[in-house]
């Protein structure tokens, strides 16, 4: 099984989508063993405690970088991380760290795109369709090679409140752990 690290900062809804996936049976490849946060009380982790999964706050890159060697991690999944990791932090796990966004890369995405803001980026431009992203981390904020994307519509009377909740329900929380299964096989594969 390939070990897998979630990086959050936040409430956990993609890692609980990863948890469920996991328990249904969908993530198959891999097995969550870690979540680190970047922020103290991030609900995350109480998330995480919930289901038996270790839970740590991370004090810098060094102490991150620390943790997951000690856990023998093969994949990082950001799932709503909000923090940039550093370019020698990416090298030492190149292609083996990946971020769900909450938009159609290359649209709303870069440095400061996160969260509601994307959302209400989308709805002030005007886009009708918009949706969620995979992809692998490189030194570009959002800027590394596609996994999967999903569509979702946007309606004429949603605020990013609503649109948010929509994008994470009918996009991230199916597209997150599908990806997470398929670039874990990858690895067990190139593991063999």
């Amino acid at each position: 099984m390939i070990r897998i690290a979630v990086l959050v900062s936040g409430g956990g809804t993609n890692l609980q989508a990863l948890i469920d996936a996991q328990a249904a049976g969908i993530i198959k490849s891999g097995e969550i063993v870690l979540v680190g946060s970047n922020k103290e009380g991030a609900y995350a982790l109480e998330r995480a405690k919930n289901h038996g999964i270790e839970g740590f706050v991370m004090k810098d890159e060094a102490h991150l970088l620390e943790k997951l060697a000690e856990e023998k991690i093969d994949l990082i999944v950001l799932a709503g991380f909000l923090k940039i990791l550093s370019k020698d932090f990416i090298r030492a796990y190149e292609d083996r760290i990946i971020n769900v966004h909450p938009s159609l890369i290359p649209s709303f995405c870069g440095k400061g795109a996160y969260g509601l803001k994307v959302h209400e980026m989308a709805l002030e431009y005007g886009v009708k369709v918009t949706g969620a992203t995979v992809h692998f981390v490189n030194e570009i904020p959002d800027g590394g090679k596609i996994i999967a994307q999903k569509a979702v519509e946007i309606l004429d009377d949603d605020t990013p409140e609503v649109l948010q909740k929509r994008v994470m329900e009918q996009a991230e929380w199916i597209l997150l752990p599908q990806a997470v299964e398929k670039i874990s096989a990858q690895l067990l594969d190139l593991n063999k």
